[in-house]
């Protein structure tokens, strides 16, 4: 496989972005995310990316929220940019949970159990004001109410917290989009959300400065095979309206003749991916001005003589 990126900088735009998704398909792929081996390669290639982005947070988090962290692949970047940070990890279901503990334990003799920085699994829904950081790598485009999650984030931040994520944009693999769409077939995954939109979700849900961009990969594999083998980690196909019954072998191998089209003529097959990441501070509180007060000239000057009086 091989990768051509081309990054694109964008200022947020008003509008509102929705979008809908097959709740079992996700909780199918969760359920594989699990039990694979490791998280997929294109999550932790997107993680790495956003880690350079992290300069540009000037404090040094206590507490740092992984949100998804094993789908995220982050544990080794964010333990090495805040290593006496605490880690709480939160993920969406008990087998991914429970993966996120057997992967923070750490036998006896090793020297990070007893150097490295407290990791804890949330059971449940973060503190809030728990972290200073909150990262979410690769798992927005996953979540159907995007407004009402960046709702739980903006709880679980303190005062001047930091949030930074990544996720799927809408031009993500828009080559196999267009493909099934000409084959006469229903969408091949579920739509996400643009990026301007999410700029827009974010102030809304009381964040303040949000910078949103993009990054636009071109994967290039060895044949449809390939293809289709590394995509499936990614969640598969979450459409509501995508196919309701298995496909015959024939149906396969014609999709796999379709798919070596993609590419420059050479058989090997390409899709681009968008990647979306955002960043933004959690406003502290402001206070509340008191109720106005109306002083009449002359009861001011009155007050004005009582005072002098006193000092007197």
């Amino acid at each position: 496989m091989s990768v051509v990126t081309n990054l694109t900088p964008a200022p947020a735009a008003a509008g509102k972005g929705t979008r809908a998704i097959d709740a079992a398909a996700i909780a199918a792929a969760l359920r594989r995310m699990a039990r694979d081996a490791q998280a997929p390669w294109l999550h932790a290639e997107v993680a790495r990316r956003m880690a350079e982005r992290l300069p540009v947070v000037r404090l040094q988090p206590a507490t740092v929220l992984d949100w998804w962290g094993h789908a995220g692949a982050s544990a080794e970047l964010l333990r090495g940019a805040y290593p006496k940070a605490r880690r709480i990890v939160v993920e969406p279901s008990d087998a991914l949970r429970q993966r996120s503990r057997d992967a923070a334990q750490r036998p006896w003799w090793s020297a990070r159990r007893w150097s490295a920085a407290a990791v804890e699994v949330c059971a449940g829904e973060p503190e809030a004001g728990a972290a200073q950081l909150l990262w979410a790598n690769m798992m927005l485009h996953a979540v159907g109410d995007p407004p009402a999650l960046m709702a739980r984030w903006q709880r679980a931040l303190a005062a001047d917290g930091f949030l930074m994520f990544s996720c799927f944009g809408p031009d993500t693999v828009r080559e196999l989009h267009a493909l099934y769409r000409r084959l006469g077939w229903p969408p091949p995954g579920a739509s996400f959300v643009d990026m301007h939109d999410l700029g827009d979700m974010l102030i809304e849900a009381g964040f303040a400065d949000p910078v949103m961009d993009q990054e636009r990969l071109t994967l290039t594999w060895d044949s449809p095979q390939a293809l289709l083998a590394e995509l499936r980690p990614l969640g598969g196909n979450a459409s509501p309206q995508r196919f309701a019954g298995l496909r015959t072998p024939r149906w396969r191998a014609r999709l796999h003749d379709a798919l070596a089209s993609l590419g420059a003529g050479d058989g090997r097959p390409g899709l681009s991916f968008e990647i979306v990441y955002g960043h933004a501070f959690k406003a502290a509180p402001r206070v509340r001005a008191g109720e106005p007060t109306t002083v009449s000239v002359q009861d001011m000057r009155s007050m004005l003589r009582a005072t002098r009086e006193r000092r007197r």
